[in-house]
């Protein structure tokens, strides 16, 4: 299937953070770790490349230094086919990292940060093209990203308002951060921009902590909706699959079974999966898509998925013909 092609320059266009994410081998602690895996990675990034990799026309837009490391992450996005006008670059300055622990259980994945100061953190609203962000079909943003600094609230923020008087489409996905900021901080910040949004994606942790949605996976959906108040939602409860509202009706699309070798970057593919039906004019086939990448996501290492239109399309038919 061909992607469809708009009079606009992109189907979708996205702001963020890249990082560089360190992993320990599994079973290993960081702290006598000898060796390191080094993933480009970042929730914008994430859902950018796999969208370029399904055949559509994709800008992300971003700061990275000018150095071995911005060229590493540089390099991830133009092998996905992204459209690297929007990248911003820096003489100095430095790319956040942060390092995982993959640990079976008792314990769970550990995350540590180190992106304080970042090229990212220190755009400046006026340094955004605002022509190239929002000449887009869809402008997908995160929560994270506003969590960084005032500089990129302010820009967060202004894109929307400006999507909103363009007629663009926002997607927003909440995807709280508790290592970059608190609850309060974060819902206070958060609701204003995520009630401008067209579509929402939300896990069902995020729907509790933030904004206090129990109860049933129908109850914690229906009162994050109550609360956003946006024409569309996706609602994510693990291995439970998702809820969807389509402005109409409420929708429980299953989780994919596989198996996990990677739990990051698991919700971007099933983002990019929605993105991606939502320009080929079927979102419900969309929510199939998303289930399979975040699968993929899973059974692959590193944040960013690795596939190709075809095999996506594939493996949407098999699961399809297998759950009816």
């Amino acid at each position: 299937m061909m992607p469809v092609i708009p009079e606009l320059g992109y189907d979708v266009t996205t702001f963020g953070e890249m990082l560089l994410r360190l992993s320990t081998p599994l079973g290993e602690r960081l702290e006598t770790a000898r060796l390191l895996d080094v993933h480009p990675a970042g929730a914008e990034a994430n859902v950018a490349t796999l969208l370029a990799r399904l055949n559509c026309r994709v800008l992300w837009t971003g700061a990275l230094p000018n150095n071995s490391l911005g060229r590493l992450a540089a390099t991830a996005l133009r092998t996905a086919g992204v459209v690297m006008d929007g990248v911003i670059w820096r003489e100095s300055g430095r790319m956040g990292t942060y390092y995982v622990e993959f640990g079976a259980p008792p314990r769970g994945i550990q995350v540590t940060y180190d992106r304080a100061h970042s090229c990212a953190a220190e755009v400046l609203p006026e340094e955004i093209d605002w022509n190239i962000l929002l000449n887009t079909r869809i402008l997908h943003l995160t929560g994270i990203t506003p969590a960084l600094s005032k500089s990129c609230y302010e820009i967060v923020n202004e894109a929307v308002k400006r999507a909103r008087q363009h007629g663009v489409f926002v997607s927003f996905d909440v995807n709280y951060r508790q290592k970059l900021w608190s609850e309060t901080d974060a819902r206070q910040t958060l609701l204003p921009l995520i009630r401008q949004a067209d579509l929402l994606f939300c896990s069902q942790a995020d729907a509790t902590r933030l904004f206090d949605c129990k109860g049933s996976m129908q109850e914690t959906a229906q009162g994050l909706l109550d609360i956003a108040q946006v024409p569309r939602i996706i609602v994510t409860f693990g291995d439970n699959g998702l809820l969807c509202w389509d402005g109409d009706t409420w929708q429980h699309e299953l989780a994919q079974p596989t198996q996990v070798l990677d739990r990051l970057g698991a919700g971007d593919a099933l983002a990019a999966g929605i993105l991606y039906g939502q320009l080929h004019a079927d979102f419900h086939a969309g929510l199939r898509y998303g289930t399979v990448l975040a699968a993929m996501a899973l059974s692959q290492k590193g944040d960013m998925v690795i596939t190709t239109e075809s095999e996506m399309l594939a493996l949407s038919r098999q699961s399809s013909t297998l759950t009816r």
